[in-house]
């Protein structure tokens, strides 16, 4: 590659890699940018060989977040901030009552998921900050379990918005869980946090790590299909940031 501002596009395989060359770069860095396609952010001087081999040995971390891509960032019906409109909680649709007043912004009361009236101005805030709320609260005893099972230490669960992420872990141990996540089925939350987990363990998605889901969830194919297929019918206002992976540092 020449040291050229100008995004070159190089095909790999089935894939069409834009690549940037810069000079603050010291490795390469591989994003899966909100339009699906995949970013190459090299060094000067980095040969075309050494990034078809890092996008292959990346290939299946590629094509899950193009599916992720697929699953969350497709166009979904708008919804609207008025009694009756439907919004997931842990699998089940909820509609929505604007209340005059009550003793919290937002809260679930009899099937029903109350949102104050004075919220109005900002809805969005107020539901993302309730369903963070009931993730802080509630992911923590459902992902003990699991990290027993996987003989994993784990520290903090962070309920945050991780864009077109479901989850991340930290080098520190900590999981970070996307806030969204709480629309989704139990059986699919846990699919995103034995994910997590066994990434700490490896942290890339080679044939060593699937093998480690698979041992503790036999049929987590199956699960990560339904994550897809349900992914484009949650509630995600337009969020900003990516995903992206690096190869390791140089020298």
């Amino acid at each position: 590659m020449d040291g050229s501002a100008a995004v070159e596009v190089v095909r790999i395989d089935d894939l069409d890699v834009r690549v940037q060359v810069s000079e603050r770069r010291r490795h390469v860095r591989l994003t899966v940018e909100r339009d699906a396609a995949v970013t190459a952010t090299v060094p000067p001087g980095t040969g075309r060989a050494e990034l078809v081999k890092l996008v292959r040995s990346r290939r299946r971390w590629l094509y899950g977040k193009l599916a992720e891509r697929q699953a969350l960032g497709e166009a979904r019906p708008e919804r609207q901030y008025v009694s009756g409109e439907g919004f997931p909680y842990l699998g089940r649709s909820h509609r929505l009552l604007i209340v005059p007043e009550g003793p919290a912004d937002v809260r679930l009361l009899r099937g029903r998921l109350e949102l104050g009236r004075h919220c109005l101005d900002d809805p969005v805030r107020a539901l993302i900050g309730w369903y963070t709320r009931r993730g802080t609260d509630w992911l923590p005893d459902r992902l003990r379990p699991w990290a027993e099972r996987m003989d994993t230490a784990c520290g903090e669960v962070r309920v945050l918005p991780l864009g077109f992420r479901w989850g991340s872990c930290s080098l520190r141990g900590h999981l970070n869980i996307h806030w969204a996540t709480m629309q989704l089925p139990p059986d699919l939350i846990d699919y995103v946090l034995v994910h997590e987990l066994a990434h700490l363990q490896v942290p890339d998605h080679s044939e060593r790590f699937w093998r480690r889901v698979e041992r503790t969830l036999p049929d987590y194919t199956a699960r990560r299909e339904r994550l897809k297929r349900l992914g484009h019918d949650l509630w995600l206002p337009s969020e900003s940031g990516g995903s992206d992976i690096t190869s390791p540092r140089r020298g």
